[in-house]
């Protein structure tokens, strides 16, 4: 290899790696010497401060290098939203272990077959999960997994595996740990939901995971100060949006970040009480929920800077509602994909009710373009697929080569979506290519009559799917969750006068409820077997 390269023959490769890398332990390890006493977490009644934090996790880093555990190992996280998910998380980033978060909402037969792709070496959990760890690791076909760490009350094995408690593990020594890490090693593996094929394993390197807490905190307006930011999360840090786009960035800046077990709106109201919340990312209906909250004062809201949505539309009027309740936040949308580590997309705040209904311009740290299915790029305002050029994309699925030829062809990233950008370079959504739906000729957006549907005073919720039909090929069908006794031939009447004939629902049913995965998104493979 030519070219212009020092020669570093002479320094030890240990100081090489230390002085050059990018790794995400190294996140936690400079935050705790910029903000040292400052508090980095808030679980529950616990505080836990910077310098605490980094401290547990490389005590907890040493203790798993002591059982044998070293760069290139996989390990399982099952915990809730915690300091000990953090530390843990943190603790295997420093010694170049990937990290497996495992959904909390997983069946046993569904954590048997991650277990089973992955080859994780060790499943580190808390005991309220033991019921289904225990039937998942007897029913996985591999012999991979040959401990089990366990936070609260630790049995002698499960399911036959060796089991030790969580504290056990823990090293005295709480000091820095520096072993080789490289930019481009594995720091997780995430899953993807499946909602129509088996899950994929979706690897993705310290660098890259870097790169995306940097451009997001840039997006969000997060930034070290005196004072610090303070963010609550409430979607489950085994998805890529709380740990990557949330987590991450908020602990690279010195924030303060409020871990809730899962969502409830009366104790985010309190947070709200209690602390001055500059940051807040939520589904559309949890900030219908927010709003809802006795305990929320006017004043209570003046605090935020940046209030996010993601993962569904937002209807018009809830935004107004928002926007009038927080009057110095910027509520904005933001989009991505596990294998793009989100954000990909975030609108800008001046674009507010302007582009409401865009994703908005491609983060700093993303190339997005537009491309025909012949792999053509397209212009400005022609639809087409939208694809993806980044420094944070995943390095590809794990253990599965067909769906990364696929992914990557024609020098792209592929995330089935369908889309256009318009001429500020703003990513309008169109579809899931999967979504689309393909009726008498015509292609008609799900996400279109969706978000007319949610106009309805009555609508909290919709998916619109395609359904089988002999005449049409498949039959616009929308599924909703109504309130008041409002029935489905009503809000047909009412989509009717409001969208083009095509467009406008065949059937409207109104259900209890949609099927969601654990972050919420409506899983529209299982809304199309439901009754209609």
């Amino acid at each position: 290899m030519s070219g212009m390269r020092p020669d570093l023959s002479g320094v030890d490769p240990l100081t090489v790696n230390l002085t050059h890398r990018v790794c995400i332990g190294d996140l936690l390890t400079r935050s705790a010497a910029h903000y040292g006493e400052r508090i980095a977490l808030v679980d529950g009644a616990d505080e836990v401060s910077y310098v605490e934090l980094n401290a547990r996790a490389n005590a907890l880093a040493r203790g798993l290098l002591d059982r044998g555990y070293q760069r290139g190992d996989a390990v399982a996280i099952q915990m809730q939203n915690s300091w000990q998910f953090v530390a843990s998380f943190f603790a295997l980033a420093k010694i170049g272990v990937v990290a497996m978060p495992v959904n909390l909402l997983l069946s046993a037969s569904d954590i048997a077959y991650q277990l089973d792709d992955s080859g994780v070496r060790a499943v580190i959990t808390e005991d309220v999960f033991l019921g289904v760890l225990g039937p998942a690791i007897a029913q996985a076909e591999g012999p991979s997994v040959t401990e089990v760490i366990v936070s609260g009350t630790a049995p002698a094995d499960v399911s036959g595996v060796a089991a030790v408690a969580y504290d056990d593990v823990f090293a005295a020594d709480r000091s820095s740990v520096e072993v080789i890490v490289e930019d481009r090693d594995i720091v997780h593996c995430l899953y993807t939901s499946g909602t129509t094929s088996r899950p994929k394993g979706v690897v993705t390197s310290h660098v890259a995971v870097q790169v995306s807490a940097l451009s997001s905190a840039l997006g969000l307006g997060l930034r070290p100060d005196t004072e610090p930011a303070v963010q609550p999360i409430v979607l489950p840090l085994f998805h890529v949006t709380a740990l990557d786009a949330l987590l991450l960035p908020s602990l690279t800046v010195g924030a303060t970040v409020v871990l809730l077990r899962g969502f409830d709106p009366a104790a985010l109201a309190n947070v709200f009480t209690e602390r001055a919340v500059t940051h807040l990312t939520m589904l559309p209906m949890m900030w219908g929920a927010l709003l809802q909250q006795p305990a929320l004062a006017d004043g209570d809201t003046d605090s935020l800077i940046t209030g996010l949505y993601a993962m569904a539309p937002m209807p018009a009027e809830l935004l107004t509602a928002l926007r009038a309740r927080f009057p110095k936040a910027a509520l904005i949308l933001g989009s991505g994909q596990t294998e793009t580590t989100p954000a990909s997309e975030l609108q800008w705040s001046g674009h507010q009710g302007v582009k409401d209904n865009s994703w908005g311009p491609a983060t700093v740290s993303t190339d997005i373009a537009i491309m025909g299915g012949d792999g053509t790029l397209l212009p400005t305002g022609e639809v087409g697929e939208i694809v993806y050029r980044a420094p944070q994309l995943m390095e590809g699925y794990w253990n599965n080569a067909a769906a990364n030829t696929e992914a990557f062809a024609h020098g792209w990233f592929h995330g089935g979506d369908i889309g256009y950008l318009d001429d500020e370079a703003v990513v309008w959504f169109t579809d899931r290519a999967k979504d689309i739906i393909k009726t008498g000729g015509e292609n008609v957006s799900s996400v279109e009559v969706e978000r007319v549907l949610l106009g309805h005073e009555a609508v909290s919720e919709v998916a619109v799917v395609g359904l089988p039909d002999d005449h049409w090929g498949e039959v616009v069908t929308a599924f909703v969750v109504a309130t008041d006794g409002v029935d489905g031939e009503t809000i047909q009447a009412w989509a009717r006068e409001r969208l083009a004939g095509f467009k406008a629902p065949k059937s409207v049913v109104v259900v209890d409820a949609l099927p969601k995965t654990a972050t919420g998104k409506i899983q529209k493979n299982v809304v199309r077997q439901q009754p209609r």
